[in-house]
């Protein structure tokens, strides 16, 4: 059993498009809140939470849904493709609402934009899982994220060059190239994943390894088995140290473009850089981590990752300005957050037995986003009423919280298969 790399790519695309958006929102929407209509950080920590809002109940709904819809271009492809066209259209509307300075206006796209955004992120990250044998899902989610990389990279060196350092920022052009990414990403997702057949070869070789007899019961039965108690005392847990660990890192990636210009002094777009070094460093070490992983398991790849994050989030809150050395403290960021992320999803997944994976993707994302609905908030009311010097260390409290419900997860993670390359390194046997 070999993982189709090229074929993975190819369904990354709908995830760098994805990626792509949510950098450039992070980034510009609180920006946009702040200068042009400026909004409190506590309110603006409660606009920028309501994509997560929406995204507790789209997210579960829309994974859920696209694991019971028979097309022909797949279950997840119709979401990934009517999501991506309303998305591109309305978000366009919001550097043009910031120049005409309209509020309501803003609102009113901002609102229409998030709604498309959840509804096909769910399917989207669905269609790894539905196409991979399961021994090749963390190799083939690692791909994912470098394709998920490459899209927040796009959006941060616009964001580093198109940004200004002096007078109003005209944000349309940034917008209309990222919108042009997310469609021509999608356009060639359409093009070369041909979703039904794909996930019956898949199905075909997971008989073949070893799951005809779990395939055949779920067929009998007409749904997955049910759950076991351990199992599901390992999926609470894993899905609290994803609430927990989103709780600090999220803090840090929604308000660091106001901290840098406020706390450290940095002017302009020049914040983006230091995100980019982030990603960057992230994208590099997705397969040096995959290499660990498969070498002590998932599990204590993410716990090495989780103490790594805690350390530079709370390293970070003791430098009092700028200095380019910064930047490897956000190497050392990216490098933690790719050892949790490439194992975390998986993980998860693997608890699932294969009609449901839609609903198990739900689960994943429910609870990483009721993180990002309450941090923002409650980290931009620290902002506000103490002050920026919180940032840093209200992440690492949230970030060492995590430790301690992962150390207790027993499920997700098994012995290794043998590497053959270094990207072979991401296969685990299930």
């Amino acid at each position: 059993m070999k993982l189709n790399t090229k074929r993975t790519i190819f369904v990354g695309f709908a995830f760098l498009s994805i990626c792509a958006f949510w950098q450039l929102y992070d980034s510009i929407v609180p920006l946009i809140l702040k200068h042009t209509f400026d909004v409190s950080d506590t309110v603006a920590g409660g606009i920028m939470a309501i994509d997560n809002v929406l995204a507790l109940f789209m997210l579960p709904l829309f994974g859920a849904l696209s694991d019971k819809v028979h097309s022909p271009i797949g279950r997840r492809t119709p979401f990934i493709v009517v999501g991506t066209v309303v998305a591109v259209i309305s978000m366009l509307m919001l550097p043009l609402s910031d120049n005409m300075v309209s509020l309501p206006f803003f609102i009113l796209a901002l609102m229409v934009t998030l709604i498309a955004m959840g509804s096909y992120r769910s399917p989207a990250v669905s269609l790894m899982p539905d196409v991979t044998p399961k021994p090749l899902r963390s190799k083939a989610n690692a791909i994912i994220n470098l394709m998920g990389a490459v899209g927040g990279i796009i959006s941060l060196i616009l964001i580093s060059a198109l940004v200004p350092k002096t007078g109003k920022p005209d944000y349309f052009p940034i917008f209309l190239i990222v919108a042009a990414v997310m469609g021509a990403a999608v356009v060639l997702l359409l093009w070369k994943i041909q979703e039904n057949p794909m996930r019956q070869e898949r199905e075909r070789l997971e008989k073949e390894w070893g799951e005809e007899e779990k395939e055949q019961e779920e067929k009998v039965s007409g749904k997955p088995a049910p759950m076991s108690g351990p199992v599901k005392k390992s999926l609470i847990l894993i899905l609290i140290s994803v609430f927990c660990w989103f709780m600090g890192y999220n803090a840090v990636t929604t308000a660091f473009s106001k901290y840098a210009q406020i706390q450290w002094g940095m002017q302009g777009g020049g914040f983006a850089n230091c995100m980019m070094v982030a990603t960057g460093a992230a994208i590099l070490s997705y397969i040096p981590v995959g290499a660990l992983a498969s070498k002590i398991g998932r599990k204590k790849t993410i716990l090495g990752g989780v103490v790594l994050l805690g350390a530079m989030f709370g390293l970070g809150g003791l430098i009092p300005e700028y200095h380019f050395w910064v930047n490897a403290l956000f190497a050392l960021v990216g490098v933690a957050w790719a050892a949790i992320n490439v194992n975390s999803y998986p993980m998860v997944v693997e608890m699932s037995k294969g009609s449901d994976i839609g609903k198990f993707t739900g689960y994943y994302y429910t609870f990483s986003m009721a993180a990002q609905i309450v941090t923002p908030i409650l980290s931009g009311f620290l902002l506000d009423q103490v002050g920026y010097w919180t940032l840093f260390p209200y992440a690492a409290v949230f970030v060492v919280l995590a430790f301690f419900t992962m150390l207790f997860v027993k499920h997700g993670d098994s012995k290794p298969l043998p590497a053959k390359s270094k990207l072979e390194a991401f296969d685990v046997d299930d």
